[in-house]
């Protein structure tokens, strides 16, 4: 009887146990199973890759349920298409976005600043900063560029008026702030920079007022390319949140509520657990070629492989590898704003020092090539932002490579012009042989040269065994002068 009470006090001492366990056993696997999504832009441009970088992440963050995405950006800026496929994508998720400008030091430069703007909570890590959101800083290109430019915008503001549908309309005195902000169009101003800017102000516009966000400083980031520091953004109402780091930022979005699909979401990050979801081997592989830099090295040294493939004949690694490069630079090309006159003018001076080679041009050919190599490379990107464009240091050194490949080839052609022949007719010409008969003024004989005997017509008597110096080559007869009466 003993034992089956002390069996039971024991049951019963367990099962108090464990309820007072479950509720943290249950809290445990409550906080494993939240889950935030990271994904990072390390000092990279927005580009094709990037954007697909972003879509894919929000899709997956959407499908496995993730808390939030949160885009760990440093970034210069980068392309109009790209930019406005992110900001589409990121005004239509079913996930909440959060772009986080980290770590120190960073910046959301240029396009940068649009998705900033678009994401539904904004954050800054200390010694950050944010703006220059010119646009010809986003399409990479001058403001009298393609007209395609404004219609892109325009699509993007369709998409922004139909999220607005249900969100009521700034007042009197909003609407005359956003005037006076806006850019007084100039006498001297070029009609389509003005249509462009114009549009692209509208954009940054609706943009801020479907985030609530400053649209002040929006319009003048846009129209001044103004900058500012975190503090600064946080006291204007540009970002949120002020975070040290990712764990602290998810403290401070613990409780944080906005709308997605008209529904108040609100944050359960406080001890989430971070996924971490990066560029796949594919990707980081064209993200790479989507530098300026990389893409000009490629060009010049697929130009340099198939040059060497036709001046030394045979279909060897040199013309594989250059046509190869070759490919790898038009493909980078297509995603940077390449000038085309620019790409022009990089192929005619190459041309123009393959040239130099075969005609005679007395130099005149290899500097008018090198002055278009020059040029062409300056112009090969069109961008005011320098990261979207050739460093001149790459371009000095490709040209000072350029021109002293050039002067060594044509000092080798020079050199081969002027060294005697060896063979043939003119490998004859003031060879000296020795006469194996007699011979007359102007009579035949024998004489000994290269190894070979040659009938030959002297110029002047020689005796046989005088050395003699042939002057002319008429078919399989040679003129020979005597050579000891000149030594």
């Amino acid at each position: 009887m003993k034992t089956i009470r002390q069996q039971k006090v024991y049951c019963q001492a367990v099962f108090v146990l464990s309820l007072l366990i479950l509720p943290f056993v249950f809290s445990a696997f409550a906080s494993s199973d939240k889950r935030v999504y990271l994904i990072q832009l390390n000092d990279d441009t927005i580009n094709p890759v990037t954007s697909e970088y972003i879509a894919h992440a929000i899709d997956q963050a959407h499908a496995d349920h993730a808390e939030c995405l949160i885009i760990q950006m440093d970034t210069p800026g980068g392309l109009l298409s790209s930019t406005r496929t992110i900001v589409k994508k990121m005004l239509v998720s079913p996930v909440p976005v959060v772009v986080y400008i980290s770590p120190s030091g960073s910046r959301a430069g240029s396009a940068g600043v649009f998705i900033t703007y678009a994401s539904h909570v904004a954050a800054m890590a200390p010694s950050t900063n944010i703006g220059a959101a010119h646009p010809v800083q986003i399409d990479g290109s001058s403001p009298g560029g393609k007209k395609e430019q404004s219609n892109d915008w325009e699509e993007l503001r369709d998409l922004i008026q139909e999220l607005k549908k249900d969100k009521t309309s700034p007042s009197k005195e909003k609407s005359k702030a956003h005037k006076e902000t806006s850019v007084p169009s100039e006498t001297d101003q070029n009609p389509m920079e003005s249509k462009i800017l114009n549009d692209t102000l509208a954009f940054i516009r609706a943009i801020a007022e479907v985030r609530k966000r400053n649209v002040e400083w929006a319009l003048e980031s846009v129209a001044k390319s103004a900058s500012i520091t975190e503090q600064e953004a946080l006291a204007k109402g540009v970002v949120e949140i002020i975070a040290e780091d990712v764990p602290d930022l998810l403290q401070k979005l613990d409780g944080r509520v906005v709308q997605i699909d008209h529904q108040d979401k609100v944050f359960q990050t406080k001890d989430a657990q971070v996924v971490t979801v990066g560029m796949d081997s594919r990707q980081k592989f064209f993200n790479v070629l989507a530098n300026p830099n990389i893409a000009y090295i490629l060009l010049i040294l697929g130009f340099y492989g198939l040059l060497y493939e036709v001046t030394h004949p045979g279909f060897g690694l040199p013309g594989v590898l250059g046509f190869i490069f070759l490919v790898l630079a038009f493909y980078s090309m297509q995603t940077l704003p390449t000038n085309y006159a620019g790409l022009a003018l990089i192929i005619l001076g190459l041309i123009l020092l393959i040239a130099e080679m075969f005609v005679p041009g007395f130099g005149l050919m290899t500097l008018g090539g090198l002055v278009c190599l020059f040029l062409g490379s300056i112009l090969l990107f069109e961008s005011v932002d320098p990261v979207m464009r050739v460093s001149r240091s790459l371009i000095l050194g490709f040209s000072a490579t350029t021109a002293a490949i050039t002067f060594i080839l044509l000092s080798s052609v020079l050199r081969a012009h002027r060294r005697k022949a060896k063979g043939g007719k003119e490998g004859l010409l003031e060879e000296v042989g020795e006469a194996r008969t007699s011979l007359r003024a102007h009579g035949k004989g024998k004489i000994f040269v290269h190894g070979e005997i040659w009938d030959a017509i002297a110029l002047e008597d020689i005796a046989q065994g005088d050395p003699v110096e042939i002057v002319e080559v008429n078919g399989l007869t040679l003129k020979v002068r005597n050579k000891k009466e000149r030594q």
